[in-house]
């Protein structure tokens, strides 16, 4: 019997053509969207909206294969919007898409695709899946421009072996080319935001909309002195220049955000650097980890070496130089060549000598 693989698809260009090429290998596949409720202006892509639903039901019915509807609105409400607005305020800066692929993705659709009697879920990440006699490894995709691997963390490392990731040997440019060559209505599509959720020009309005007690309170330098107010602490993120309503002879950023005083601590920016952290919520994807390992704290980051200690169930990062605006809330993920090790949420950031 041929093998039964449960593709996730969005109604863009690169989850249509994962379903092709399953096809084309020969696999028994069938299509599902996660329908979000999410309904943004008109000029928007929004990823899993109505759109998305018929854009990926056209994909479906030119393959001609099934395709699934699931509704995810209240479990994308309770275990990532909710959080979300509950981090930022508490001084954190979250990292949804994380928390989507924890609970969401390789979470309640991987074990819905299970009960439905699939061997695997097809997820359009580009990252990919290595086997050897040890078992199953993350690692990074050929397109490194595209990788997402730094979201992908939490997968269990279990559930990796039930994972498939179609675009891993890919570049996007030649994703949009076998769209086109294919015929897909979908080959011209743009890409959806990052942020599925936010729905205005950024995350702001949604915090507007759900904090019910928005503070205002004191901007300080790092010796205490007060420089000017801010409008609520959810508006804030470590590293942010802009936005601040201050003017000084040099340029300020905010280095600290004091959740229980209320405070949006400012300073310049080498006040920004800082030489470890204090990770938790671990989740590790491979059980032994070499002497020289490189973390990334932010997406768009570079990895740098680090050394790494684990204390319990948190990890403490030291680096081998510097970093600049470490940030709770975020990720940091661990590599090792192109291996991807685990990776956890930032709760500490470390200054000084460790």
């Amino acid at each position: 019997m041929r093998q039964k693989v449960l593709v996730a698809m969005s109604g863009g260009v690169d989850s249509s053509v994962a379903a092709l090429l399953l096809k084309n290998e020969g696999y028994d596949i069938a299509g599902v969207t996660m329908c979000l409720g999410i309904r943004g202006g008109e000029d928007q892509v929004k990823c899993c909206g109505p759109t998305a639903v018929e854009d990926a039901r056209r994909v479906c019915d030119l393959m001609k294969i099934p395709h699934h509807v699931f509704d995810y609105a209240e479990e994308l409400e309770e275990k990532v919007i909710a959080r979300f607005v509950s981090e930022y305020g508490k001084g954190r800066t979250p990292n949804p898409c994380v928390d989507c692929n924890r609970h969401l993705k390789f979470g309640s659709l991987l074990q819905k695709a299970k009960a439905m009697g699939f061997d695997f879920l097809a997820i359009v990440h580009y990252a990919a899946v290595g086997h050897n006699d040890t078992g199953s490894y993350l690692k990074r995709p050929k397109d490194r421009k595209k990788d997402q691997t730094y979201f992908l963390y939490p997968v269990p490392y279990e559930s990796l072996k039930s994972i498939l990731f179609p675009l891993a040997t890919f570049t996007k440019e030649e994703v949009r080319d076998m769209a086109k060559k294919a015929l897909l209505p979908v080959a011209e599509k743009q890409e959806s935001q990052d942020i599925c959720f936010v729905t205005e020009k950024n995350y702001h309005a949604i915090l507007s909309e759900r904090v019910q007690t928005l503070k205002p309170g004191p901007i300080v330098d790092i010796q205490g002195n007060i420089l000017g107010t801010h409008r609520g602490i959810v508006f804030y993120t470590i590293g942010q220049r802009g936005g601040l309503g201050i003017s000084h002879k040099t340029p300020l950023y905010v280095i600290f955000i004091d959740a229980v005083g209320n405070r949006i601590i400012v300073g310049e920016k080498e006040h920004l650097k800082a030489r470890g952290l204090i990770a938790g919520n671990m989740n590790r994807l491979t059980e032994f980890w070499p002497a020289e390992v490189y973390a990334k704290i932010r997406y768009r980051k570079k990895e740098a070496l680090c050394e790494v200690t684990f204390e319990n169930d948190r990890v403490k990062v030291t680096f081998a130089e510097k970093q600049e605006a470490i940030t709770p809330g975020q990720s940091v993920v661990f590599y090792a060549d192109d291996c991807v090790l685990g990776g956890g949420e930032i709760e500490e950031v470390l200054h000084g000598a460790c």
